[in-house]
């Protein structure tokens, strides 16, 4: 019997390289298009769930498997947008300095049955205290385009993060331990 084939959901190149670090190749990429906006007062951690599951919907594959993930950076119950312009990123930066925030990293794999298996991680991170200096220095780096609440931790960000609790790679936007879980649990041969 063959090993299962996988298809990623995911344009971003971080989640390829994650799942790399888990030993697997995707047969396929295809990125998930729809809608990412939030419903009317939804909460933080339900949306990256529907999310996840969405992508997975999004993409017809009958004859493998589909790995979705959704990032998710909240304050309180604020969901964080992604940054796609510096307005925004250096709002979101102001937001969370020298505070805590929660990053909810959610994955759905989809089975060719239809079968859904899902899981979630939650970081809490907390930034140092940023002077106006240092956000104008993270905003030249272009690093913080199109990343959730404006940052990203695998780069210049991790020096301005004074701790975190729970998964970096979900931070990044790919649980590993989560994800190598369900993978597992679907028969894909992991060691």
């Amino acid at each position: 019997m063959s090993a299962p084939r996988l298809i990623l959901a995911s344009a971003s190149p971080r989640r390829r390289d994650l799942i790399a670090r888990l030993g697997l190749e995707p047969a396929a990429v295809q990125p998930a298009e729809i809608d990412e906006s939030p419903l009317k007062a939804e909460l933080p951690r339900p949306y990256a769930e529907r999310m996840a599951r969405e992508k997975t919907l999004a993409v017809d594959a009958a004859d493998a498997h589909v790995l979705a993930g959704d990032t998710v950076v909240a304050l309180g119950r604020r969901i964080l947008p992604k940054a796609e312009d510096e307005a925004t990123a250096r709002r979101c930066l102001a937001l969370l300095s020298g505070r805590r925030h929660k990053v909810l990293s959610a994955i759905a794999l989809k089975a060719p049955d239809g079968a859904m298996r899902e899981r979630i991680s939650e970081t809490i991170v907390r930034f140092k205290v940023l002077s106006a200096p240092e956000i104008d220095s993270y905003i030249a780096s272009d690093e913080w385009h199109g990343k959730a609440g404006g940052y990203a931790i695998q780069g210049r960000a991790e020096g301005l993060i004074a701790w975190i609790s729970g998964s970096h790679s979900g931070v990044v936007g790919l649980p590993l331990f989560e994800t190598r879980t369900l993978l597992k649990a679907a028969g894909f041969p992991l060691g």
